[in-house]
This record gives structure tokens, C-alpha cells and sequence, in this order.
């Protein structure tokens, strides 16, 4: 991986310019086999042409629905590390890392284009923080890789301290940010904190795709989210719709009484014959 060269940065003003990244298409000459995976899964399957909203896209659904698989695809198709980083990070610590899917995807770009970006993968962070490391022990007549992430190795962090430390800090906006579960080191109250910064970043002109399991940050107003259903379309849904949203309200509301009926079971059997 090369140092990161700056290039100038231009003026915003007066909010969002997007999107960079308006619609991603599946182009199904390109795929070699609509049997083997990753073509096999149901949501790749219903894919034909997902529009993204200007500024904040969310990506919802079950745990195994394929949510990583499209968006590690659209992040690679974009020309970010696999691993996650900028687009100036090319390393791989294993040969399993990507699906293949981005090789079937075309990405409609928007006419401006972002003076930055970040895939972050919240399971391959730890890859990245190293590879950071890693690289600054090399000579370099360049500054610090880790001084863009606050000074101080990622390593030498919590994983939900480097977590913020990567948003308040590398993040600078008019860019494309590409996040894979980024509530996955952070408390709630640090949900909310991503919360208020990714509200700053939008008004600086970047655009936000975005899967996760939060309803805090699935709260976000100026945004869309779609839902993977069980046969695999994207669904556009309210945010009091959402599986997230209901069950979490539920749960809170009367945590006694949905305890009561999660934690039920029927006893051993004591019937004598």
C-alpha cells in the first residue's frame, strides 16, 4: 500500500452536492454460475437495479440474508480494500475474504465525485489496525498513517474507542463512506455520539451506506432503508416498521413480561407410567 497522496479539497457549501453513488446494477451476463455462491443467495437473486438515497442509505436484514456479501461486493466494485480502509490500502490476510460478487456489479456513479471514502468491516477491523501499525514502522518521509486516525494506535484502544477514533478523526467529509456494522464496538451512548457525527459528515457533503442491527442509528431522519425479505427484495421501509424498531420497543416497554415468555420452559417431564 502506497502512503495516501492528498489531493485538494473542494469547497462545500450549502449541504449535500451528491450522491456519488446513485445506483448499483447486477449484471447477470456477468455471472458465472447463478447456482454457486454468492449468485445463489436470494437477495442477489432479486437484484436487479437498488437507487440509494442522496445522503443515507441503510441495509437491513437477518443474520445470513446477505447483507455483508452486497455490501462488501458495492465496496470493492468502488475500488475500496476488501478488509476495509481508503481505496490506498491493498492488502489480504486471507484468500476468503471476498465473495466475488462485486465482479457481477455495475455502479452508477454521480457526475461530482468525492474527494475521499472509507469501507469500514467491522469483523476485519482488527486487519486494518494492524496493517496501520504495520506500515508505520516502515521508513516513510510522510506523516504517520495512525496521526489521520488521532495520534494513537487503534490497538492501543477499546475496540469502541478506535471505532470512534476512526469517525471523529480519518472521517473529513465530501466523500463515500461504506460501513458494515458500525455499532458493533460502540454502547448506546456512543451510538448516539456516530449519530451526531454522521449527521455533521452529511452536511459536509458525504453519502452513507450503511448495514446494521441499531435501531439508535437506523433512527437517523434523512435517510431510507431497505429491508432484505425473506425471499430476497429489497424492501423500502418506515423506520416504526422495522423488526428492529418493534421488537426493541416491545422488549423495553415491558421487559418483565417478554423475559417471562423468552425464558419459559416446560419443565422435565414428571408423568409416571
Amino acid at each position: 500500500m502506497s502512503r495516501r497522496v492528498k489531493r485538494k479539497r473542494a469547497s462545500v457549501t450549502g449541504g449535500p452536492q451528491g450522491p456519488f453513488l446513485r445506483e448499483v446494477l447486477l449484471m447477470e451476463e456477468r455471472i458465472p454460475d447463478p447456482n454457486a455462491y454468492p449468485y445463489n443467495l436470494p437477495v442477489v437473486r432479486q437484484l436487479s437495479a437498488w437507487r440509494l438515497h442522496p445522503r443515507v442509505t441503510f441495509l437491513i436484514g437477518e443474520n445470513g440474508s446477505g447483507k455483508s456479501t452486497l455490501l462488501e461486493a458495492i465496496a470493492v466494485a468502488w475500488g475500496f480494500n476488501a478488509e476495509g480502509g481508503s481505496k490506498n490500502f491493498a492488502f489480504q490476510t486471507t484468500d476468503k475474504i471476498t465473495s466475488g460478487l462485486h465482479n457481477a456489479l455495475r455502479l452508477h456513479r454521480g457526475i461530482p465525485r468525492p474527494w475521499d471514502g472509507f469501507f469500514l468491516r467491522a469483523e476485519s477491523f482488527f486487519n486494518l489496525a494492524t496493517k496501520i501499525d504495520e506500515l508505520d514502522e516502515e521508513p516513510a518521509i510522510s506523516s504517520r498513517i495512525k496521526d489521520a486516525y488521532g495520534g494513537k494506535s487503534l490497538h492501543d484502544q477499546s475496540h469502541g474507542e478506535s471505532f470512534l477514533a476512526l469517525f471523529l478523526n480519518r472521517f473529513k467529509g465530501d466523500a463515500l463512506y461504506i460501513l458494515d456494522e458500525p455499532e458493533a464496538a460502540l454502547s448506546p451512548m456512543r451510538q448516539m455520539a456516530f449519530l451526531t457525527r454522521l449527521h455533521s459528515l452529511v452536511q459536509e457533503n458525504s453519502q452513507f451506506v450503511i448495514a446494521t442491527h441499531s435501531p439508535i442509528l437506523l433512527a437517523y431522519p434523512d435517510a431510507e432503508i431497505f429491508q432484505i425479505a425473506q425471499d430476497g427484495r429489497l424492501e423500502l421501509v418506515d423506520y416504526k416498521e422495522t423488526a428492529h424498531y418493534r421488537v426493541t420497543r416491545d422488549f423495553l416497554n415491558k421487559p418483565e413480561a417478554m423475559l417471562k415468555i423468552l425464558l419459559a420452559t416446560d419443565g422435565p417431564d414428571t408423568d409416571d407410567e
